[in-house]
C-alpha cells in the first residue's frame, strides 16, 4: 500500500495529537502515511478542515498517491460530506480518492438533538459561563480518568476559541443518507458498542447506507486504554471493504480482530 496518505480529521474539542494516537501506529504498519490537521481554534473550525481536504487533494494532482479522507466523529462528517460534494461536482475525482475512513460518527443530516451535539453546545454554554477550566472540571465528574485527561489536555489548547469550536461543531450538518449512498469508495466505519455519545446505531446506519463499507465494533475500555484500538478497527474495516462491493460484516472486539492490522506488503 506504499503510496497511499491517509487524511484523518479530529473529531469536536479534539485534535491533531489525539488523531495521531489513533491512527499513527495502524497507519505506519500499513504503509500509509498520515496527516492529522490541527483544527482551528474557533468558528472557522469546519472551513480549515475542508481546506485541508481540499489541499491534500490538490497534492494528488501533483502526482502524489492517491488519498484515504476520514475523521473522527465530527471530522469523519466532514469528510464523508466533502468526498461526497467533490465526486459530485467531478466524478473523475474518486480515481484520486482510496477511500473513507469513518470513526465514530454521530448523526447524519441535521444534528438536531443527538447526544453529541447537545454535549457541544452545552460545553460551550459552560465556557462561556465559567471559563474553559470550569467546564473540564465539569467534565471530569461523569467521565472516566483516560478521557477527562484528554478532554483537559485538547479544550485547553483551544483556550478562548473552544465555546466557537464546539458551536461550530454543533450546528455543522452531517452527511445526508443520499450523500452516503452516492459514496461509492470503500469506507471503513468503527464504532464503540457501549459510548453514549457516539451511538452505535449511528455507525450501523452509516455502514447500511455506504454502499462499499464494513463495520467494526470495539468498545470504551479498550479504546481508553490504547487510542490505537479505534485506528486499527477504521482500517480494518477499510481492508474489508476493499474486497467486494458489500461483504458481510460483524461486530469485532479486539480480541479477534479489531486489534489486529495486517502487515504491509
Amino acid at each position: 500500500m506504499s503510496g497511499l496518505t491517509a487524511v484523518v480529521l479530529p473529531g469536536s474539542g479534539s485534535d491533531d495529537r489525539f488523531v495521531r494516537a489513533a491512527f499513527a501506529g495502524p497507519s505506519d504498519r500499513l504503509g500509509i502515511r498520515l496527516i492529522a490537521p490541527p483544527p482551528q481554534r474557533g468558528r472557522n473550525l469546519v472551513a480549515g478542515y475542508r481546506a485541508a481536504l481540499d489541499a491534500a487533494l490538490a497534492g494528488t494532482a501533483d502526482g502524489a498517491g492517491p488519498l484515504l479522507v476520514g475523521g473522527i466523529s465530527l471530522g469523519a462528517h466532514v469528510a464523508a460530506s466533502w468526498a461526497a460534494e467533490r465526486i459530485g461536482h467531478d466524478p473523475g475525482l474518486s480515481g484520486r480518492l482510496a477511500g473513507l475512513l469513518l470513526a465514530l460518527p454521530a448523526w447524519t443530516g441535521p444534528p438536531g438533538d443527538a447526544p453529541a451535539a447537545v454535549a457541544a453546545r452545552m460545553t460551550a454554554a459552560q465556557v462561556r459561563a465559567g471559563g474553559v477550566a470550569a467546564a473540564v472540571e465539569q467534565a471530569r465528574a461523569g467521565a472516566p480518568d483516560w478521557l477527562a485527561s484528554e478532554l483537559s489536555r485538547s479544550w485547553h489548547g483551544f483556550g478562548a476559541g473552544l465555546a466557537d469550536a464546539l458551536d461550530a461543531a454543533a450546528t455543522e450538518p452531517g452527511p445526508t443518507p443520499d450523500a452516503l449512498g452516492g459514496l461509492a469508495l470503500p469506507a471503513g466505519v468503527a464504532g464503540l458498542r457501549d459510548d453514549p455519545v457516539h451511538p452505535l446505531a449511528q455507525a450501523q446506519a452509516w455502514q447500511r447506507l455506504l454502499p462499499r463499507s464494513a463495520l467494526v465494533v470495539t468498545a470504551l475500555d479498550p479504546f481508553g486504554a490504547d487510542p490505537a484500538v479505534l485506528g486499527r478497527a477504521t482500517l480494518l474495516g477499510w481492508l474489508r471493504a476493499r474486497t467486494g462491493p458489500r461483504p458481510v460484516t460483524r461486530p469485532v472486539s479486539p480480541g479477534d480482530g479489531a486489534g489486529r492490522v495486517p502487515p504491509r506488503g
